[in-house]
């Protein structure tokens, strides 16, 4: 299992939000720039980054110029999410040495999107996101509700052959209080699926947990940001686990 450092955007600036409100945004300029936060999570042993651009997620402009440098300051492989809405964007991130692109309310408006990125560039790259909350699969920054429970819209994009999905828990997203296990205990139950798991970890445990629910990765944010534990510590501890 992979431990995946987030890196939330708004403004050039890493901030944090608890359940997904803009309201309740943290800013850590303390730590540095957006660069200099990746390459401090790059020193502690990431193999992978998560980077969210929540500035694009509520249609308030967009950060994929800092996304860009991150990409080519760090060299690592790289996820980005948050207002993909259209196949261009997509392009651009992909070309522009982006890995892997998380699709949200773009392949629940558009599913014709999945199947042009698929046929231009293989489905390795293509993440669908499934953030859900009260059993519903949930888009548009959290906002809007789609029609589908979690394990439906696995069924659905699983058949379109998409391999990964993030699974974000709304409700424990920011908030610490542990991973949604139940959910992900479920999705994991199809062994051809990469399942990364997002929200609520809030210490080691946690971390052993949903290694032993069988997930690829699991997206660290808060925990690492409040120093509840070292993205070194979490990763040696996933490894002996």
């Amino acid at each position: 299992m992979k431990v995946i450092p987030a890196i939330d955007l708004i403004n050039g600036q890493v901030v944090r939000l608890s359940r997904g409100d803009p309201n309740t945004a943290k800013v850590y300029d303390y730590l540095g720039t957006p660069v200099e936060v990746a390459l401090k999570w790059k020193s502690q042993g990431a193999e992978r980054l998560h980077l969210i651009d929540l500035d694009a997620t509520f249609k308030r402009g967009n950060n994929l110029d800092v996304v860009e440098e991150i990409a080519k300051a760090t060299a690592l492989p790289i996820q980005v999410g948050g207002g993909i809405h259209s196949f261009e964007t997509i392009e651009r991130l992909l070309k522009s040495g982006i890995n892997y692109v998380i699709l949200g309310v773009l392949a629940f408006s558009e599913p014709s999107v999945v199947t042009r990125v698929q046929k231009k560039f293989g489905s390795e790259p293509l993440i669908v996101a499934l953030d859900n909350k009260d059993g519903k699969v949930m888009v548009s920054g959290w906002q809007t509700p789609t029609s589908f429970t979690v394990n439906q819209a696995l069924e659905k994009f699983s058949k379109m052959g998409v391999k990964t999905f993030l699974i974000t828990s709304i409700a424990k997203d920011g908030m610490l209080e542990g991973p949604d296990l139940e959910t992900l205990h479920q999705a994991c139950q199809n062994q051809d699926l990469n399942i990364i798991a997002a929200g609520g970890i809030s210490n080691l445990k946690d971390l052993v947990a949903l290694k032993n629910v069988g997930v690829a990765g699991a997206v660290v944010g808060k925990a690492i940001y409040e120093g509840r534990f070292t993205l070194t510590e979490a990763i040696k501890t996933v490894k002996e686990a």
